[in-house]
């Protein structure tokens, strides 16, 4: 049976850290978070971000709008809070049930995406220069390291991602920095299988329930489940964990696996644009 990676209690550990370091800062940081409709999903992971900030003592503001409201309404307040002295990080609740993300995520001053998705991020990343990453990115890799402790060193492995290439493109970029080489495949590919089965790492976020089965995985692999499907009132990850537990060598739980990283990492993503900021106001 796969060994189970506990991302919740790795979380709490950090989110003590975050915690005291917050706790010694002569300012307090902030976050801003847009969050746009009615999802469910969307409305639970706000409030668990929300819970997070008041724990650690970082502020937090949210801003709420209709899944009808205008675009151009969601960047006039971006650009807002990008002058905002108080708030450090801004955070897009993503995914927009009507509006385009192409178009608001870059809105945000690279220094505040503490999502990680912007582009000069991105290249900064890729460059190797000081940047933020994403959360689910950084997430990921603390629970792929966490699995690796327990696996032979020195051994050459290759990673797969099934997700879109927003998604995954900030795993990829950290993947290779470990020296992994990474294959980026979609859910609806007809050698979905094929590619899957090859991985001694499967990273899986498609938001499909019950995707990846355990004839697709290879044995001993290192598999992390980010998607979470609220199907009759229970959370479901994109792994069918009763099949894929009996081969695989380490496996992510859902509910607490990923999600508890994400916002853990969360924290010490505003704490990093915090500093940057205030290295440039000195």
């Amino acid at each position: 049976m796969a060994m189970l990676l506990d991302g919740k209690a790795q979380a709490l550990r950090i989110r003590d850290k975050i915690k005291n370091r917050v706790g010694a800062l002569s300012t307090q940081p902030g976050l801003a978070v847009i969050l746009v409709g009615d999802d469910p999903a969307s409305h639970t992971y706000v409030a668990l971000k929300q819970d997070a900030c008041e724990e650690a003592g970082i502020y937090f503001e949210k801003f709420l709008y209709s899944a009808e409201v205008e675009e151009g309404e969601i960047i006039k307040k971006v650009r807002e809070l990008n002058t905002r002295k108080d708030i450090h990080g801004i955070l897009v609740q993503l995914p927009l049930p009507n509006q385009d993300a192409n178009n608001v995520i870059p809105e945000i001053d690279p220094l505040k995406d503490v999502d990680g998705f912007h582009k000069e991020n991105l290249e900064r990343l890729r460059r190797g220069e000081p940047a933020i990453a994403s959360a689910v990115a950084l997430g990921v890799m603390k629970l792929i390291s966490t699995a690796l402790e327990h696996y032979p060193k020195g051994v050459n492995r290759t990673a797969v991602i099934v997700a879109s290439v927003l998604f995954s493109e900030p795993i990829e970029i950290l993947l290779k920095e470990h020296n992994l080489p990474t294959t980026v495949i979609q859910a609806e590919s007809d050698n979905l299988a094929e590619v899957t089965k090859s991985a001694d790492i499967l990273i899986v976020a498609e938001g499909i329930p019950g995707l990846i089965t355990g004839d697709m995985v290879k044995p001993g692999a290192i598999v992390i489940d980010v998607g979470t499907t609220r199907v009759d009132g229970k959370l479901m990850g994109d792994v069918e964990e009763a099949s894929v537990e009996k081969i695989a060598g380490a496996l992510t739980p859902v509910p607490g696996g990923v999600g508890p990283m994400t916002v853990a990492m969360l924290l010490v993503n505003i704490l990093k644009a915090y500093g940057f900021q205030l290295r440039i106001d000195k």
